[in-house]
This record gives C-alpha cells, sequence and structure tokens, in this order.
C-alpha cells in the first residue's frame, strides 16, 4: 500500500525519534539524525500547498471524539521551517561539536527529534482536540529538550525548563477550559462547528475566549507579560537545541493564534469586538500586546552581556512584530507577518550557531571579555554580519523586506502610533546588534583568543547556508512569497499580489532587485574611490589601535568592550526589567498564598465534606 506525502512525514519522523533512542549513543548518530531530517525536507516538498487539503489515512477514534490530521497550506509553511531548523541544527551539533558534548547523545538526539514530530502533529491538527494534543506534545518535548543543559550548567537549565513548564501548564489549562466551552456550545471540536459557534457568542463570552487563547498560545509566543521564562530556557540548552529552539519553537504559538483568532473567529469579528470602557477592539488590543512585546525584550536584549541571552531576548520581540503583522489582517500585513516568521527562522539560527561557534572555540559568550575574533574566526564572522544585518531589517537582507510590508501596511491602515512604537523597537534591535558584533569580533582581540581557530567545517556550512537563505530571499521575495500567499488563502485572508522583486501596488511597492543592484553599485563606487582614487593605504597590526587622540599599539593593552552602551543603560535601564520581575514575584506570591490557604482548609476540613459537596454537584449536573 503506498503512502500519501503526509503519512510519508509521519512515518520518517518517528523513525528517526525510534533510531534516535535504539542507537542515539552511536557517534554517528548526529548524522543519521541530520540525512532523516533531510528526507523529511523532501516529503514536504511533494505537497503543493497551493492545492487542496491534505488527509492522513490514519486516526484514533473513540466513541464520539476522534483525533485526526491533515495539511494545509499554513500547515504546510511552518512544518517546512520547523523541519529545515532541525536540519540546520543536526548538522551544526554532529561533527567536532558532539565530539566535546558531555551529556547524553540519546537524549539530546531523541529529544530534538521528538519536538519535530510532536510540532510535525501539532501542525497537522485536523480539529480542536487534535490540536490540544499536539501543543501537550509540543510542549513537553520542548521541556525535554530545555532540561538537558548545556550552558551555564544544568542547574540554570533545570530551573529554566521549570519556570517554562508553569507557564506551559497555565497555558494548557486556559487552552483546557476554552475547548470545554467551545464543546458545551457546539457539541464539537471540529474547525467549521467553532467557528459557527463563535460567530454567535455574546460579547462577554467571546471577549472570555479570545482572552483564555491568548494566555494559552501566548505564552509560547512570549507575549507580554507572559514572556520571562523564554531567554534563560532557550539560552540555556545545549547549542543544537537552541538553535532549534530559537528559530522556530515558539513560532507554534503564533500557528495556534493564526488558526484560531483569524480562522476560526475572523479578523472582522475581532475589529468589531469593542473592549468595555476604552476606544480599543480586540484587534486593537491585541495589536498594542504586540507592539509592547517587541520594544520592551528588545531593549532587555540591549542589557545583555551574554550573547545567548542578548539573541533570545531579541527572539521575544521579534515574535511581536509576526503577531503584530498577522492581526492587521490585510494581504501586505499578513504577508509581512508571515514572511518575517520564515526570515526570523534563517536569520536567528545563522545568529545562534554563530555565537555558538564562538562559545565552541573560546569557552564563553560573555561579551566584557571578547573582541578582535575577526582575525581568528572570519568565515563565522560574516554569517554574524549578514545575520544580525536581516535581523535589523536593514537591505539587501529578507528581514528588510518582511518589516517594510509590516510598517507600510500600519501607514495604509492609519496606525501612525503603532508605527511609531514599531520603529522604535527597530532602533533598539540596532543598538543591540552592532553590540553584538562589535564586542564579539571587532577591537583588539586578546592575548588568550591568538591561538584559537575558525569553526570546524560541520558548523560552518548550515550557518552560512543559513544566511545566505536571508540573504538570497531578500534579493528575491519571489522564491518564498507564493508559500505566504498560499498560507493567507487558506486562513480566509486577503492574498498579497507579488512581483519577481517583492511588491507592485498603488499604494505601496518595492522591487528588491532594484534596492539590491543600487546597494552593490554604491559599494563599488566606494571600492573604486577608496582603493583606486584614494590614498595609499597601510596595513597595521590588529593589536594597534587609536583613541582619545593617541596611538595605541600592540604594546598597550585597552579594550572597550566591557559594559559596553553603559551611559545608556544607567538612563534606561532600571525601569523596565525590574517592573516585570517585581510582576512575576508578584503572582508567585500570590499563587503560594492561596495554595497555602487552600492547603490549611483542605487539613481542617473532614474528607467527608468534599465527598458531599461532590456528589452534591454531580447531582445537580445531572439533574439539570
Amino acid at each position: 500500500m503506498s503512502l500519501n506525502p503526509l503519512d510519508t512525514l509521519f512515518l520518517l519522523a518517528g523513525l528517526n525519534l525510534l533510531a534516535m533512542l535504539l542507537i542515539g549513543q552511536w557517534r554517528g548518530a548526529g548524522w543519521l539524525a541530520t540525512l532523516f531530517y533531510g528526507a523529511q525536507l523532501l516529503a514536504l516538498f511533494q505537497f503543493d500547498p497551493s492545492q487542496t487539503i491534505q488527509h492522513s489515512a490514519f486516526s484514533i477514534q473513540h466513541s464520539t471524539l476522534a483525533l485526526n490530521w491533515q495539511f494545509d497550506a499554513l500547515a504546510w509553511l511552518f512544518a517546512v521551517i520547523s523541519v529545515a531548523a532541525a536540519l540546520a541544527a543536526s548538522w551544526y551539533g554532529a561533527g567536532e561539536w558532539l565530539r566535546k558534548y558531555t551529556g547524553s547523545r540519546r537524549l539530546l538526539h531523541s529529544a530534538l527529534a521528538g519536538n519535530v514530530l510532536a510540532m510535525l502533529l501539532l501542525l497537522a491538527s485536523g480539529d480542536l482536540l487534535t490540536l490540544f494534543v499536539g501543543w501537550e506534545a509540543t510542549s513537553w518535548a520542548g521541556f525535554l529538550l530545555m532540561a538537558l543543559g548545556g550552558g551555564s550548567g544544568q542547574k540554570p537549565a533545570r530551573e529554566a525548563a521549570l519556570k517554562y513548564l508553569v507557564y506551559a501548564i497555565a497555558g494548557a489549562m486556559a487552552l483546557l477550559g476554552a475547548l470545554v466551552v467551545l464543546f458545551q456550545a457546539g457539541h464539537s471540536f471540529g474547525f467549521a462547528q467553532a467557528q459557527a459557534s463563535f460567530a454567535t457568542m455574546s460579547a462577554p463570552l467571546l471577549w472570555s475566549m479570545v482572552l483564555l487563547f491568548l494566555l494559552a498560545f501566548g505564552a509560547k509566543l512570549a507575549l507580554l507579560p507572559l514572556h520571562l521564562w523564554q531567554a534563560p530556557a532557550y539560552s540555556e540548552t545545549p547549542a543544537p537545541g537552541a538553535v532549534f529552539l530559537g528559530s522556530i519553537v515558539g513560532r507554534m504559538g503564533l500557528f495556534a493564534l493564526a488558526v484560531v483568532l483569524v480562522k476560526l473567529i475572523g479578523i472582522e469579528h475581532l475589529a468589531d469586538l469593542a473592549l468595555p470602557f476604552t476606544f480599543l477592539s480586540a484587534q486593537d488590543l491585541i495589536a498594542w500586546i504586540a507592539v509592547l512585546t517587541i520594544i520592551l525584550p528588545t531593549y532587555t536584549a540591549l542589557k545583555q552581556n551574554d550573547a545567548r541571552y542578548l539573541l533570545a531576548w531579541h527572539g521575544i520581540g521579534q515574535g511581536g512584530y509576526m503577531l503584530l503583522g498577522l492581526v492587521l489582517g490585510t494581504a501586505l500585513g499578513t504577508a509581512g507577518g508571515l514572511l518575517h516568521m520564515i526570515n526570523y527562522a534563517a536569520t536567528q539560527a545563522t545568529l545562534l550557531m554563530a555565537v555558538f561557534a564562538v562559545m565552541h572555540r573560546v569557552g564563553h559568550t560573555d561579551l566584557n571579555n571578547l573582541g578582535g575574533l575577526v582575525a581568528r574566526m572570519p568565515l563565522t564572522f560574516l554569517a554574524l554580519l549578514l545575520g544580525i544585518i536581516s535581523l535589523a531589517g536593514l537591505p539587501p537582507m529578507s528581514g528588510f523586506v518582511s518589516k517594510w510590508m509590516i510598517y507600510s501596511a500600519l501607514l495604509q491602515e492609519g496606525r501612525p502610533l503603532l508605527f511609531v512604537a514599531s520603529v522604535i523597537g527597530t532602533l533598539g534591535t540596532i543598538l543591540s546588534v552592532y553590540k553584538l558584533i562589535h564586542n564579539l569580533f571587532l577591537g583588539q582581540l586578546r592575548v588568550e583568543h591568538e591561538k584559537i581557530d575558525e569553526a570546524p567545517l560541520s558548523m560552518l556550512i548550515p550557518m552560512l547556508a543559513c544566511g545566505l537563505f536571508a540573504f538570497v530571499t531578500g534579493a528575491a521575495p519571489v522564491l518564498i512569497l507564493g508559500w505566504v500567499a498560499a498560507a493567507q488563502d487558506s486562513l480566509g485572508l486577503p492574498v498579497l499580489a507579488y512581483t519577481l522583486g517583492g511588491v507592485s501596488s498603488p499604494r505601496a511597492s518595492l522591487d528588491m532587485l532594484w534596492v539590491v543592484g543600487v546597494l552593490f553599485a554604491s559599494f563599488g563606487v566606494g571600492a573604486v574611490l577608496f582603493y583606486g582614487i584614494g590614498g595609499k593605504t597601510q596595513r597595521i597590526h590588529q593589536f594597534d589601535n587609536y583613541a582619545g587622540g593617541h596611538f595605541l599599539t600592540g604594546e598597550m593593552r585597552y579594550h572597550y568592550s566591557d559594559n559596553f552602551y553603559a551611559g545608556l543603560m544607567h538612563l534606561i535601564g532600571g525601569w523596565y526589567r525590574g517592573s516585570f520581575l517585581w510582576l512575576e514575584s508578584a503572582i508567585a506570591s500570590g499563587v503560594s498564598l492561596v495554595a497555602n490557604a487552600a492547603g490549611g482548609w483542605y487539613r481542617a476540613v473532614s474528607p467527608g465534606f468534599y465527598l458531599l459537596a461532590a456528589t452534591t454537584l454531580l447531582l445537580a449536573w445531572v439533574l439539570l
């Protein structure tokens, strides 16, 4: 019996997990897993995302409930990015990195394979019950990967993973509550029945559903104020796991929000749902949550002195751009949000692989004690350079295209405050990525790093490939805009009309072929002026420097990466980070107080009382 592409994909993912559980300790297991991810990617490209939905032949039936799986264009898009991220992460960690890894190889490979399988099950959800099962599978698989430890040690990793678990469980309970209400309303977990139930709900009930779904899925997407777990959890994970988590795992929250808020409830319904006693709608509220998620974590990233944490905080902020574009509901805005998800996956994977390559050679990622590594790791520097240009949203990289779409959509929709706020976030990003590349690769090389080598080829190939992807799709967005348009259509959204170079419409046009051509022509003119017409250059040793009107030679050690942006942090550092720590501790104290009170009441009251109360409630529910 021949398998359809979806079942083939599931089979390959399951076999990969089984193989890693059995032979994961074998030295070549990482390369075997990489081959499996490559095969899964090939299976995905057997689909035609613009055509009909692909159904799995496998389902689980029990009484009136069933679990079934299917792929539409949106699920396909997220699956391609997920499997590609796993391929890059596995390749990165399969060679020299794995030989130095002191943890359990079997657990590492199995956790990565388990995450991919769980994410595929989530993305292929055929109804809300299947979505709940897939959501829980991704949560526990992610917890296993986070708990392995690979940064500062096992203890910080486990503490961060446990903090994530608290958020994940709270989100799961919120999701379960929302599904119970929906089932009571429509007596089904099907998407069509849920859509009909949402259309007839009263405003207070619909508001409660929107808030429950935001709590459930916003925790994984790390929306404010549900974001404090993500940076330590992702940063303390072993390098391949951190690359995978940082590039795509948190975006499962974006996928789920797209399904529920956009496909089932509808952007028009959100826009009509007024927030009592304000001039805001549900759409406005979500947009402002997205914008605050852009700004505050981005400036928190600016404060970080560990390169891993700096990138992890940026991951939170970039998720805000994706949600902001999606919730606008226009062809240009939603295309920008979905395109930014693709761009960011490649960009963040590139940056994290470069940072972990430095850690592999140097032993740490402390930005106060690095610098000048461009002379020893030039290809890693090139990968990081490509990544930071894209993350900052500058041409010619793909990050510029998606941010331009979001900015243009905001201006077209008459939302200048949201536009200004998102640009403020981009300013913080530019400052942060300059700090990252400066303190890692520019300036003087430290004496203790004079003998280090470039990253091994097994680590360079995937990081340069991801950086090149971000460049090529920036120069020719048409390569992936077809995927985005198909995903828009599957959500019932207006579809973007795109061209070879980007977007062409009476209200907003972008041709990246011209932008890239002009940019490189300018570089060429500058090179001719500098090398051909300008004065002769003189090569000096990297240890030689100049500051404050004095030449500093190699004999005089001078380094200025320590506590970068200290003056700026003195002005803005105290007001945003401390407020969230206070909020989190207040919530924790409140939960602890309630738990202690409930525990004391439980111990003081006779167990017979609970039995009587439960029986009375059950009889009342049956009789009514």
